[in-house]
């Protein structure tokens, strides 16, 4: 070997060492950065006529396993999912409350605990009818009952809002990765054609689409010009030779009718196409789940509770009357003076002094009016009795002695397949049309009507000045009771079916429904968290560093340095020996 040939080995060695030496350095400094790969400078030999002359290095590179990487993509957007459905199912569970245990002396929060109070005021109130602190506590009961529907209602419109606001950011970081996706592509290629390393500039881009893929299920692939491309699962592309962002626009204002389907919430859309139902995985895959499916599917529940509710509880009240009887009733249902009236059968309108006993009374045989205006010129014609349809557009019965007040009795009466009463409204104890507006009516809660405790005397005649409402009745007191704890046959609802049970049984069904769905959600995200770490381990222990081997590898590297340098150093001296004796010659 000539001594050019060995002093060129030499020095190429040195060259290829001190870069491998530099690549292994930053493969340690690097160990805790997320997303890099270790680095391998990548080294041929130089063969020059077929005689060795020295090593060089072609490059630098990382060795992914591109399966065990799409592997990985698709484990982190289900645990995006997963991560997303169980921090909502949790917060959704605390707002539904606790149900107490047998034998504890620990007093649930949740609606049914609060319908069980009020099954205990009316107890009380049924062994001392006329108490009026204990018709007030009845009342305040109801009234925690009434406003535990709307706040949870409204939490549950809450949690909705927080899901589309959160798709919104969601969206923007979406868009972010893919223009960051489009960006390194351009610096790949650039890079590539110079003959530099694109290594760290793919690992950058494989973090990019692992954050993508968090968010939203999408598919990839790796063009032949190193580019990454990117698609919905539908095929529509985010990413090709230019990125395609996303668009959404939040709801402003969310109710239990908003929905997705009817237009009150916008589509997430890719250059005007709406990819909303392609998202099926990922954070925002979750949470157009949880905003158009889960949580309205509770609303449903509530509303199923409340409507059945509120028709219990008004059944009885319109069928009763407060002692004394209020000076006016008013009823709920709009009508006007020409709606028609389908009614049969008799409805017994009655005055009554402030003691219950008789001033004036008339049965009305409803087949013999066809409206409503017809019904009011009947009602105006019995002695001490005003009516009228008021602004509001709800029939209004007064009595026009302010010391006297107005009681019905719905006797055999029927409007529309209900009791006079209950038809009109008149003596409704609760208000809404769902859980979202579910109220005790205002006169009842400012004390200004009573509760109703008696129904009035049904007797075929009346005389004036008999006793025709008693005080100290229990009967409509035990009806209330009985309305609540008796057997209601409940449709099914958002997920639970039709049952039969108390008020307080299908509030714990509720309850209990949602904390199997939240146990369900938090047992998966454990699987897919489990899942996706085994993947980001695997990926990591083939292409992550080692520090340890980053190392004894660098002490190798040294050793093989000092080697070239010692062969370069004799050569060198060989070269200053043959030059000293050929000028000795």
């Amino acid at each position: 070997m000539s001594l050019d040939i060995a002093r060129l080995i030499a020095f190429s060695a040195l060259s290829a060492t001190e870069v491998q030496i530099g690549v292994a350095s930053s493969n340690i400094s690097n160990a805790d950065t997320a997303g890099y790969t270790r680095k391998t400078a990548n080294q041929v030999a130089n063969v020059t006529g077929g005689v060795g002359t020295g090593v060089s290095i072609t490059g630098i590179s990382s060795n992914v396993d591109q399966l065990l990487l799409k592997s990985l993509i698709e484990s982190t957007s289900d645990l995006g999912a997963a991560g997303t459905t169980n921090s909502y199912m949790s917060e959704l569970q605390q707002l539904f409350g606790s149900i107490s245990s047998a034998g504890t002396s620990t007093k649930g929060t949740s609606l049914a605990n609060t319908l069980a109070s009020l099954e205990t005021a009316l107890t009380s109130l049924a062994s001392s009818p006329s108490s009026v602190s204990l018709q007030s506590a009845v009342v305040s009961a109801l009234g925690d009952v009434a406003s535990q529907l709307r706040d949870t209602s409204s939490s549950i419109q809450t949690l909705r809002s927080n899901a589309d606001q959160d798709i919104a950011s969601s969206v923007t970081s979406i868009n972010s990765d893919i223009n960051q996706i489009a960006d390194l592509n351009l610096q790949i290629k650039r890079m590539a054609a110079a003959g530099q390393s694109t290594a760290d500039l793919e690992d950058e881009r494989n973090s990019a689409l692992q954050d993508l893929s968090s968010y939203m299920n999408v598919s990839y692939y790796t063009a032949s010009n190193g580019d990454v491309q990117v698609y919905s699962s539908s095929g529509q592309a985010l990413v090709d030779s230019s990125a395609h962002t996303l668009s959404y626009t939040a709801s402003s204002n969310v109710t239990a009718s908003t929905s997705y389907s009817s237009g009150g919430f916008s589509g997430i859309t890719v250059g005007g196409v709406d990819i909303t139902s392609q998202i099926t995985s990922g954070k925002i895959g979750a949470l157009i789940t949880l905003r158009d499916k889960t949580l309205p599917a509770e609303q449903t529940q509530l509303d199923q509770l409340a409507t059945q509710l509120k028709s219990a509880l008004n059944s009885v009240s319109n069928g009763a009357s407060a002692v004394p009887a209020p000076t006016s009733l008013t009823g709920t249902a709009t009508v006007s003076g020409s709606t028609a009236l389908a009614a049969t059968g008799t409805v017994r309108i009655a005055v009554t002094d402030q003691g219950g006993k008789l001033v004036s009374y008339q049965d009305l045989n409803l087949s013999s009016y066809s409206t409503v205006g017809d019904l009011v010129t009947a009602l105006n014609g019995i002695s001490g009795v005003s009516a009228s349809v008021d602004a509001n557009g709800h029939l209004s019965i007064s009595s026009t002695n302010s010391a006297d007040g107005v009681a019905i009795n719905d006797m055999s009466s029927s409007v529309s397949g209900v009791g006079f009463s209950d038809y009109f409204g008149m003596n409704d104890l609760v208000t809404g049309t769902g859980a979202s507006n579910f109220a005790v009516r205002s006169n009842f809660l400012t004390g200004a009507e009573a509760l109703p405790t008696d129904t009035l005397d049904g007797s075929a005649t009346l005389t004036a000045g008999s006793e025709v409402l008693t005080p100290g009745s229990a009967t409509i007191i035990n009806s209330f009771y009985k309305a609540l704890t008796g057997s209601t046959n409940f449709a099914s609802a958002g997920g639970l079916t039709a049952t039969t049970g108390s008020f307080a049984d299908y509030a714990s069904a509720i309850v209990a429904n949602v904390a199997s769905k939240a146990s369900q959600a938090s047992s998966a995200y454990t699987a897919k968290s489990t899942a996706q770490s085994t993947y980001a381990n695997s990926l990591s222990s083939e292409a992550g560093v080692n520090i340890d081997e980053e190392t004894a590898r660098i002490s190798a590297l040294q050793n093989k340095y000092a080697a070239a340098s010692q062969l370069l150093s004799t050569v060198n001296a060989m070269f200053s020996s043959l030059v000293s004796a050929m000028q000795s010659t």
